[in-house]
């Protein structure tokens, strides 16, 4: 199988031998344009004027976005999609609101990092119906390659709307060459540009075995976005044309932004009210004729495509016609400004979407951002300065018309930062000391040091950089320092991918090939008694048992966190139960039946509803801990056994006691309220559409089909356990613990239904059996607790003589579970181990006096 890279190249030299078959041709020679070669990059590119090279700023040069162009009619950010709307609603498509930029239903990523990625990977392989075969979008995305270009270039951002142009058709509804005039139109009559300022590149994209022709739309050295189109797909028996063929356009609104006002920046045509905000609180000045001078030469900064950042400063210097220093002192202040603005925007969004800073995964990238941003503010003094609420706010509210949703996640967003602000700061005095030491040592200090010195402590290279020329010592920071913290984590993270894989034991499959099973266990909890045809037995001597597939079964497999039933067919203990792919296995110890035959099934009712108990509990604890915490709150993880559960959310700090204590009461105040539990199977887009994207709780879920569970007007999932049809059959829910897991992810332990009931007890009687060890009441535990604790810590550790003898009779006013609790914070324990604990200090005192 060719790769995605070796299949673009491939199919890229067939269309340029053959453009009339693969590109608009037709509607490009009826504008006046006409074909050429690069000659400095070969690339083939269309234009309506005699040029050598193509549109690219590496081929012309720089970049000559301020050509005076009186046609060219200026947009606010807004106003871009605005009129983009407009433009393409009349023309038959669908305007639709943006996805979140934290893709939880797909996956293969952290992050939205396209408007067609918005509909990967369900809508693009034709398993799911897309919300309009022709539609348009404006979709907040998030890439992190270009962290360290932020500010500098003029016009690279973290965080940027695609402006989506999107077709999900059958080849009978294809029609290339008006996609292409419908964007050509918007550019050139809705935009304004002239046609002579446009250079079409001509180009082929491949992705996930799907390729097709793609035409990059470049104006003064700047590409404004390309239209691709998915029309192929390669597999080992060859090439074919694609069932449901897509039109994928991606169109930057912050650059049509800039193209239409002609500002020095991007950032000045995105960020206004920011930008100006900025400059009043920070008093930076701010030269608009240098800007002007500097601005075309920009984008010859671009730390990934220059090899030597010096020379690349002293040639940009030299062209504006002043020092390197100079320039630098001038402009490198004002880079700053960019990038607090840009940064908090970023930050707004994805944390408003559910993301977290933390040290996991891709979302470590939100920190990394988050400490460029909090660095700069340092660097220049203006912690005192600014507010990042009110620039959190001023974002919200300039981005109202578009992306309403943002105006209410800006308290907790800031609450989230200002939680990171904190972080950053206690690393920073971590950091100090840890630059002394280096310092003093004199240690060569290496690339990868002054990554895994950031990752790990906290150290701004720059920082140290300063602070090691102070000594006379020489420390180098490389200009995409930030772009090599951002690789080390994705290394990382592959490792640990690579690990799994290396330890995991290969699940062993068995051939069940044209067979399936139908669930009965969506609908009725309760159902426990069935009757079935065995489709097929399998021996499997290796394991010793039997393993049996139904044509439809009652029995939950192992799945979603929650355990399988237990139970028998016919007379045959059923032992495990589990899937592979559409299919049930029943495992058996011995089997009396044959295949063809029909079995009656039973399940174990009490361990049913207990299963069922602890599913749905963690549903109303996961709709509490959101209401309580705030609604960056997701279930990252659960498990559901008999004896407890557990249920890991987002969040980035330790809980209290008396957070616990609030989740705990909202959840059991919507066990009193008694209400119903909803279950049923919907279109995926339906879902969607209907619920949006919290229901996708556990993460991604696959299938065209999607079964909701609803606890009317709290709670609402794709899930496909065992649920109870009432919130009151919960019974009691008891939170037994609390701790942090990892960075942002909190695990809250916990017992529903017969097993709170269970831990209630065993609490209650554990504080009689402790009292009676002691030889006290009930109440007189903490005191006779703390007098042994004492007591222990003469004889055993510091080997006092004196005679043992528990004499306190201080009594406290406390509730038996409170009481528990007490005694066992006082020995550092867990309630459950207060008398294993007691006991060792016993022992080790009677042993010492002996």
């Amino acid at each position: 199988m060719k790769t995605d890279k070796e299949l673009k190249k491939e199919f890229k030299l067939e269309a340029s031998k053959s453009p009339e078959k693969y590109y608009a041709v037709n509607a490009l020679k009826k504008e006046g344009f006409h074909r050429t070669q690069c000659s400095h990059c070969k690339k083939f590119f269309w234009s309506t004027h005699d040029r050598t090279v193509c549109g690219d700023a590496e081929c012309i040069k720089g970049v000559t976005l301020f050509s005076n162009n009186p046609k060219r009619i200026p947009m606010t950010y807004i106003e871009v999609w605005e009129k983009y709307k407009e433009h393409f609603t009349k023309l038959g498509y669908t305007s639709i609101n943006r996805y979140p930029v934290i893709a939880k239903w797909n996956p293969t990523t952290d992050f939205t990092i396209a408007s067609i990625a918005a509909f990967q990977p369900y809508v693009v392989s034709g398993e799911v119906e897309p919300p309009a075969k022709k539609l348009v979008i404006p979709q907040f995305c998030l890439r992190f390659g270009d962290i360290d270009n932020v500010g500098i270039t003029g016009s690279h951002c973290t965080g940027f709307v695609m402006i989506g142009q999107h077709a999900f058709v059958n080849p009978s509804e294809w029609n290339q060459e008006q996609f292409f005039m419908d964007i050509y139109n918007y550019v050139t009559k809705i935009v304004g540009l002239s046609k002579d300022e446009l250079v079409l590149h001509e180009d082929a994209w491949a992705g996930g075995g799907n390729f097709g022709p793609c035409m990059e739309f470049f104006s003064n050295g700047i590409e404004l976005f390309n239209q691709v189109y998915m029309m192929f797909e390669h597999s080992d028996e060859g090439d074919r044309e694609l069932k449901i063929k897509v039109l994928d356009m991606g169109l930057g609104m912050e650059r049509i932004a800039w193209f239409s006002q002609g500002t020095a920046t991007l950032y000045d045509a995105v960020f206004p009210t920011v930008i100006e905000y900025l400059k009043e609180s920070t008093q930076v000045e701010f030269n608009q004729e240098l800007f002007r001078k500097f601005a075309p030469y920009a984008s010859l900064l671009n730390i990934d495509e220059v090899e030597d950042i010096n020379k690349a400063w002293d040639s940009v210097a030299e062209k504006v016609g002043i020092s390197v220093e100079t320039l630098k002192n001038k402009i490198l202040p004002m880079t700053a400004i960019y990038s607090v603005a840009e940064h908090s925007r970023s930050l707004l969004f994805a944390i408003a979407d559910g993301g977290l800073p933390s040290n996991v995964g891709g979302f470590y990238n939100l920190r990394v951002i988050f400490r460029r941003m909090m660095n700069f503010i340092d660097k220049y003094d203006w912690s005192t300065k600014i507010d990042i609420k009110k620039i959190l706010r001023m974002h919200a509210q300039f981005l109202e018309p578009v992306f309403p949703e943002l105006q209410n996640a800006v308290n907790e967003v800031y609450e989230i930062l200002d939680y990171e602000k904190k972080k950053y700061y206690e690393s920073r005095e971590r950091a100090n000391n840890i630059i002394k030491n280096i310092i003093s040592k004199n240690d060569s200090i290496t690339n990868d040091k002054l990554v895994e010195l950031y990752d790990s402590n906290g150290v701004n290279p720059e920082e140290l950089s300063v602070e090691a020329k102070k000594q006379g010592l020489k420390i180098i920071v490389p200009d995409n320092f930030y772009k090599l913290v951002a690789e080390k984590h994705e290394n990382d993270a592959l490792k640990a991918v690579d690990t799994i894989k290396t330890q995991t034991k290969k699940e062993k499959q068995y051939d069940v090939t044209g067979l399936k099973t139908e669930a009965l266990y969506f609908d009725h909890y309760d159902l426990i008694d069935f009757k079935s045809v065995v489709l097929k037995i399998i021996h499997d001597i290796a394991e010793n048992n039997y393993k049996v597939i139904l044509d439809k079964t009652a029995f939950y497999p192992t799945s979603g966190g929650q355990l399988h039933d237990l139970g028998t067919l016919n007379k045959s203990k059923v032992l495990d139960v589990f899937k592979q792919g559409i299919v049930i296995i029943h495992v058996l110890e011995n089997v009396d039946f044959h295949e063809g035959q029909i079995v009656h099934g039973r399940i174990e009712l009490d361990r049913r509803i207990q299963l069922a108990q602890h599913h749905t509990a963690t549903h109303i604890l996961n709709g509490a801990a959101k209401r309580v915490l705030g609604n960056h709150i997701w279930q990252a993880g659960a498990s559901k056994t008999l004896e407890k559960a557990r249920l890991d959310i987002t969040h980035y700090e330790n809980l209290s006691k008396e957070q616990i204590t609030e989740i705990e009461d909202v959840a059991n105040k919507v066990v009193r309220e008694n209400l119903p539990v909803y279950k049923s199977f919907m279109k995926r887009n339906v879902a969607e559409s209907k619920y949006g994207f919290r229901i996708y709780q556990g993460g991604a879920v696959p299938g065209k089909d999607l079964r909701i569970v609803e606890i009317i007007g709290f709670d609402v999932e794709a899930c496909g356990g065992t649920h109870l049809d009432i919130t009151g059959d919960v019974g009691q829910i008891k939170i037994l613990r609390s701790s942090k897991l990892q960075d942002g992810i909190v695990r809250i332990e916990f017992t529903a239904g017969l097993a709170a009931e269970k831990t209630i007890h065993d609490k209650e009687t554990s504080l009689e059996d402790v009292a009676k060890i002691l030889n006290c009441s009930p109440k007189q535990v903490p005191g006779r607790v703390e007098e042994l604790f004492q007591k222990w810590k003469k004889i055993v550790k510091k080997n006092s003589t004196e005679k043992f003898e528990l004499t306190s009779t201080i009594e406290s006013d406390y509730t038996e579970e409170k009481l528990l609790n007490k005694t066992a914070s006082m020995l550092n324990t867990q309630p459950e181990n207060v008398i294993k604990t007691i006991e060792r200090f016993l022992r080790e005192i009677n042993d010492k006096q002996k």
